[in-house]
């Protein structure tokens, strides 16, 4: 099992596309965090979809993709290492037991077995990036649940940023401009650099235009939906 899968790290494009929770894989020796199957292929362990439109955008844009090997109930890549979610001990009302009283030396293992490969790829090919001159925006794919807490989300797609609007305002633009789809602005998600890691982490912190987005989950759910909203929404990016 590996704690990341990097596809077209020499790609031509522009983009660099990053999914932080691309996996619902569970390393062996944790046993399932004490999970049942059926919880395990819920969205409490992955971004469902995700994976699948990350890497039809890798392949329509020629861009690098890092995607991360494992769930996010192991370790959530996307947020702080002080951050209390960071190892979750329940999400969405389900308890995770094989997260409950980890010694420091087991989150640290965690840490460093599967949040410091994932970010150090990041790091790796936007460093090689800069080194060739090549110019980077970082693009950060997401998916969201059609619902949460019994209230509807009518956003089927929804992009999220922080204080540079420059890249998400041509970008909502152009989804919208057919009429025929819903998209979100900062809803259900705003990026804040307080919650978030990634975007901030690596494009933040670097002055690199950047775009997180949220596909609804009920929109990407086979490989022909992924490509297709993936060959829209990289109709509409810079």
């Amino acid at each position: 099992m590996s704690a990341v899968h990097c596809f077209r790290p020499q790609g031509s494009s522009r983009i660099v596309l990053c999914c932080d929770h691309a996996s619902n894989a569970i390393p062996t020796e944790l046993n399932d965090l004490g999970l049942s199957p059926s919880d395990l292929t819920r969205h409490i362990a992955w971004d469902i979809g995700a994976a699948g439109v990350t890497r039809a955008l890798s392949e329509l844009l020629d861009a690098p993709a890092i995607l991360c090997g494992t769930s996010r109930l192991v370790i959530d890549c996307n947020r702080h290492l002080d951050a209390k979610d960071l190892i979750p001990q329940s999400s969405d009302k389900t308890t995770i037991p094989g997260n409950l009283r980890l010694t420091p030396t087991e989150r640290t293992s965690r840490i460093t077995r599967w949040f410091q490969p994932y970010h150090k790829a990041i790091e790796t090919i936007i460093r090689e990036r800069e080194g060739r001159g090549v110019p980077t925006m970082l693009v950060s794919i997401h998916s969201m649940t059609a619902s949460l807490g019994g209230t509807p989300r009518p956003w089927q797609i929804a992009l999220s940023s922080y204080l540079d609007r420059h890249v998400v305002e041509p970008v909502l633009a152009t989804l919208r401009q057919p009429g025929d789809i819903c998209v979100g602005d900062n809803q259900p998600y705003d990026l804040d650099p307080k919650i978030d890691y990634t975007i901030p982490h690596h494009a933040l912190s670097r002055g690199l235009p950047h775009l997180q987005v949220e596909f609804r989950q009920d929109e990407i759910e086979t490989a022909t939906t992924q490509s297709l909203w993936a060959a829209r929404f990289a109709q509409a990016l810079p």
